[in-house]
């Protein structure tokens, strides 16, 4: 491409009188003479402009991933070892996953029976799931519930309860929560009396304020090792970014 558009401002520029070799020494009719050569040019090799624009978007997409990369450094520990959120999985597996998710968000629901596939499949994947609500009051709701869960009846009562939020159709009201709990075997009485706790609310809060320093918008957010990806991945992607990471890390 470099190449191509030398070529073209040599073109022109030989077209220029004898001593005119400085663009910027140029006269406007001159100036005007060189931008209609190039122009023309770009009119009949568009293919130029579709090179440019895809070595822009590598520069583009290179500078965030290294930003990204930056974020997942800067906050490691609020991520990997946080004591707000659920730790499933192999706790002491060689590869971590971080989720981000919102119950009330469809990517969410498609990405989890892949997630938990390639966790169950594996047997060696630490997943840490970010209570992360940004779809309205039932997001929240669903949040706190599903939080709630984990304080008064431990980690496994929680897997439980967040595999049937995120399946859960209805309406997120008290009265469909409580009906949820009591479908599961689980005691509703407690988990509603957990969501008083102030640990409730400062579980959400920080998980938000983490989402805010990673530059997140959106559910489901992942970050595979070093390495933050935002929206659904599936579960073949997943597979061969797991691979990748074991491989590095031999």
């Amino acid at each position: 491409m470099r190449n191509l558009l030398l070529s073209t401002g040599l073109a022109a520029l030989l077209a220029l009188p004898a001593g005119a070799t400085d663009v910027t020494d140029l006269s406007a009719s001159e100036r005007d003479a060189f931008r209609e050569e190039v122009r023309a040019y770009l009119l009949e090799n568009p293919e130029v402009l579709m090179e440019a624009i895809a070595v822009l978007e590598e520069r583009q997409a290179a500078v965030e991933a290294e930003a990204q990369a930056l974020a997942v450094v800067e906050n490691a520990d609020a991520l990997f070892n946080s004591a707000f959120d659920h730790v499933g999985g192999n706790p002491d597996g060689d590869v971590t996953i971080v989720e981000f998710l919102d119950y009330r968000c469809g990517f969410c629901r498609r990405a989890h029976p892949e997630v938990t596939e390639l966790v169950e499949g594996d047997g060696n994947i630490r997943i840490i799931t970010k209570e992360f609500p940004i779809l309205g009051e039932q997001s929240v709701l669903a949040s706190r519930f599903a939080i709630a869960t984990r304080i008064a009846l431990g980690g496994q009562a929680y897997e439980q309860m967040n595999d049937a939020l995120i399946t859960m159709r209805a309406d997120v009201t008290e009265l469909s929560l409580a009906r949820l709990a009591d479908d599961l075997g689980l005691d509703s009485e407690a988990i509603f009396t957990a969501m008083d706790d102030p640990l409730v609310e400062t579980t959400i809060n920080y998980n938000r304020q983490l989402g805010q320093r990673m530059g997140i918008t959106g559910t489901p957010s992942f970050v595979f090792g070093d390495q933050l990806v935002q929206g659904y991945v599936p579960l073949p992607n997943m597979l061969e970014i797991v691979d990748v990471l074991r491989t590095a890390s031999q």
